[in-house]
């Protein structure tokens, strides 16, 4: 059940759940206002609790507004990419070989076949990014399940416009966005501990804190670096 309520010029989404706790969110890119809340919770409880949080909220959308966020990649050359937080530029090269991606100094290679659609450069890119993460988070994984005492049964790679990442701790199955391999790798391991400790705790609550201050007391400033970082065109803040 969705609904919408307007605390003056900022309309409010309120989408009601199975859940016991409310949770806020304001989502780039134009930052827009969410609540999720128990069903149980009628809607001039969750207006006042908003109310409440309305000096927050326009804290966060002018964060939004104020980030820098980069262009659509086109996969042109001396395009600006990324990798684990460095920058290097595209250089597309035509040959007639099986297409791969190599990188060189400064330099990300883009080798494909000289008939490559636009489209097909995308996916190859987006593909090689994938590959990256999956061989990243395979020993961070094995590393949190250790100092946790959890067991995380399997991760999924994919392409997620509103998270970095989440977790499903009744089957104890994460999942992490693909755009984690252009940041910083500590932002990777904040991201996938994060989602790691949800298998011990489900909710953000003071007991999640407690074992995120406890596995990784330097947690929140790899929370600050993830949300500093240049943003994808239309990626969402974690």
């Amino acid at each position: 059940m969705t609904s919408q309520i307007n605390l003056g010029e900022i309309s409010v989404d309120v989408v009601k759940k199975d859940i016991k706790n409310i949770h806020l969110s304001v989502y780039p890119p134009t930052g827009k206002v969410r609540i999720s809340a128990p069903q149980r919770m009628d809607l001039d409880t969750i207006r006042v609790f908003a109310i409440t949080k309305l000096g927050w909220i326009k804290k966060q959308q002018q964060k939004l507004r104020e980030q820098d966020r980069e262009t659509p990649r086109e996969c042109l050359d001396r395009e600006s990419h990324y990798l684990w937080g460095k920058r290097y530029l595209l250089k597309v090269e035509r040959r007639d070989t099986a297409s791969f991606i190599s990188l060189r100094h400064n330099k990300m290679v883009l080798h494909i076949h000289p008939d490559t659609t636009e489209e097909r450069k995308q996916a190859i890119l987006a593909e090689w990014y994938r590959e990256q993460l999956k061989e990243a988070v395979f020993p961070l994984i094995a590393k949190w399940e250790k100092l946790m005492g959890v067991k995380v049964e399997k991760f999924f790679v994919q392409r997620m416009k509103t998270k970095w990442g989440s977790c499903n701790h009744r089957s104890a199955n994460i999942r992490l966005n693909t755009e984690l391999a252009k940041k910083p790798p500590e932002c990777l391991e904040y991201v996938v501990a994060h989602e790691m400790a949800h298998l011990l705790e489900p909710s953000h609550n003071s007991r999640f804190i407690a074992l995120m201050d406890r596995f990784m007391p330097s947690w929140r400033g790899h929370r600050e670096e993830l949300n500093r970082a240049p943003l994808g065109h239309e990626e969402w803040e974690y």
